[in-house]
């Protein structure tokens, strides 16, 4: 019998987008267990999608990545194979557009993990997973935005940071942006962490400047301040 496969999911598919965002969901340190549509990780991320499509006004074709199990699963690197899986795909049916990846938790450690994907040249990652020693390499010519809430207790915002310094220090673009009092599901300022994602795609995939609720963010984010806090 074949094991879970990973899906893709459109929220939006216009016929002739001038870029591509891959969304990608958290999940566990390890697990086997087939992704299910209805668990929290896969729907935490419906509204970000919805929100970067919106932003995109027929521009931006927006999929969503459910992975096909729930882990990281040491060096199986279960969703970043996944990840890349679903690049290929969207490459083919769009080809030759740029790629934006976003994620949030493991999915924000998937989007930077495999950013080294021909195309790719945003990533997003929301309250990433970030143990030490994470590669770098890979993001070289990307465009790298980490946001994190001051109050998360499931992944470190002192691991976003570290991470930040690394990539500056490498020359790579990179701003990381705290919210205070936010924890890690993003409930507090939603608002804020959605268009900060869609703002950001844009403009780094598109270079567009949008209206969003957060002009004055991501005028600083544009301007390479490597460290902002709302």
């Amino acid at each position: 019998m074949a094991g879970p496969r990973p899906t893709l999911h459109f929220t939006t598919a216009p016929n002739i987008p001038g870029a591509v965002v891959l969304v990608l969901h958290g999940g566990r340190e390890a697990s086997l267990e087939p992704t299910r549509s209805t668990q929290l990780s896969v729907l935490r991320m419906i509204p970000i999608a919805r929100r970067i499509a919106r932003l995109g006004g027929g521009q931006l074709a927006v999929a969503r990545l459910r992975f096909a199990v729930r882990g990281w699963n040491g060096e199986l690197l279960s969703p970043v194979a996944d990840a890349h899986w679903a690049m290929d795909q969207l490459a083919e049916r769009f080809p030759g557009l740029p790629i934006g990846l976003v994620g949030h938790s493991m999915g924000g450690r998937t989007a930077l993990r495999a950013a080294g994907h021909d195309g790719v040249q945003a990533v997003v990652g929301l309250a990433p997973w970030l143990p030490p020693g994470e590669p770098t390499e890979q993001l070289a010519g990307r465009r790298v935005l980490l946001v994190h809430g001051t109050a998360d207790r499931m992944t470190s915002p002192r691991g976003s940071a570290a991470l930040a310094d690394r990539l500056s220090s490498s020359g790579i673009g990179v701003s990381l942006v705290d919210i205070r009092d936010e924890r890690h599901g993003m409930l507090r300022q939603p608002k804020v962490w959605h268009d900060l994602a869609g703002g950001f795609l844009m403009r780094v995939l598109l270079g567009q400047s949008i209206p969003t609720r957060v002009p004055n963010l991501l005028q600083k984010v544009a301007d390479g301040d490597p460290r902002i806090t709302v």
